[in-house]
């Protein structure tokens, strides 16, 4: 696919501005170069051309609030001094994989003073004596290089994004720990109601026990009744006075 149908299915439905990271890895730039990026993104932070085929960021358009740049596995050998005219408050970038040979040509980024993390791995350039420090000497606003600091300290993850995504992770821990929270609370009215509900069932079965032990006394008592107006076996009744006169008449 290639890069301008690539962009415009990015868009989906949305205008430029309101664009604020356009990832476009894997697709195919026509002669070497950017196509369908232009300044109207202009609320752009992200902007991802892995392996698209790049030999040069000549027509990379003016984005003033671009802080990451994701250029590795291209064929770029040179030319970037229109990222220091262009991306004044980049941040972050990837040149991974690209064919610098000497520090000359990584000379321009000197004019982008907000440059914190740069990465050159699998670039010749890496392969020179002393390049680590030659390169934070040319380079001093740099934190982190191939993702290592001056003293070869790890970057940490929360270093290795824009500020800006910071922010927002920061946010949705917070987010989170609030419904966190609320879910505690939940579980704990849940327990609460269900010991409620456990003393509402004793109390009825004390209650429903003595009702059953009542009855059963009553049973008891009606069957007490019944055998003693009823005759004891092997015993005659005696007849009565008058039930002998009416047989001698």
């Amino acid at each position: 696919m290639d890069m301008k149908k690539r962009v415009s299915l990015e868009l989906r439905h949305r205008s430029p501005a309101e664009v604020q990271e356009l990832v476009l890895d894997n697709c195919r730039s026509s002669d070497g170069k950017i196509e369908g990026i232009t300044e109207e993104f202009s609320n752009l932070e992200l902007l991802s051309l892995i392996n698209v085929g790049l030999t040069s960021v000549a027509d990379i358009p003016k984005l003033d609030k671009l802080k990451k740049l994701e250029l590795s596995d291209n064929r770029i050998s040179g030319g970037l001094e229109v990222l220091a005219e262009r991306l004044v408050n980049l941040t972050h970038l990837n040149l991974s994989g690209n064919k610098f040979k000497d520090l000359s040509t990584l000379e321009p980024l000197k004019k982008l003073p907000q440059l914190k993390s740069l990465d050159l791995f699998n670039c010749e350039v890496t392969n020179l004596g002393d390049y680590r420090d030659s390169i934070f000497t040319l380079l001093p606003q740099l934190t982190y290089l191939d993702g290592y600091d001056v003293e070869d300290c790890e970057a940490s993850d929360s270093d290795g994004e824009g500020d800006g995504l910071d922010d927002e992770d920061e946010e949705e821990g917070e987010s989170e720990e609030l419904s966190d929270d609320e879910d505690e609370e939940d579980v704990v009215a849940e327990e609460d109601d269900d010991d409620e509900d456990d003393s509402g069932d004793d109390e009825d079965g004390g209650v429903n026990g003595e009702v059953d032990s009542e009855e059963d006394d009553e049973e008891e008592d009606e069957e007490d009744d019944e055998e003693d107006s009823s005759p004891v076996k092997g015993q005659k009744r005696k007849r009565d006075p008058e039930d002998e006169d009416e047989d001698d008449e």
